[in-house]
């Protein structure tokens, strides 16, 4: 099986959920569409959300929830 991979559009901070007091977006082993929203990246107190992009059958985060990212680095994995 094939891994596609998810890369943050801009730097900032890696949020999994949209506040702390709800559930992740999506966690490791679920399957995604590609208009799923995987997690928000945070600059200057903005918050973009990071769509999937891609179908696929599990998703494996390679970041952390609040993890500093970088612009292109791969923030999760998805199994076809």
């Amino acid at each position: 099986m094939s891994k596609l991979e998810i890369r943050s559009p801009l730097p900032g901070t890696f949020y999994r959920a949209s506040s702390p007091d709800v559930p992740p977006f999506k966690a490791d082993g679920d399957a995604v569409a590609s208009g799923d929203t995987i997690g928000l990246i945070e600059v200057m107190k903005t918050f973009q959300e990071i769509p999937a992009g891609i179908d696929g059958k599990a998703i494996t985060f390679l970041v952390d929830n609040e993890e500093p990212v970088m612009a292109g680095q791969v923030i999760a994995e998805v199994e076809q």
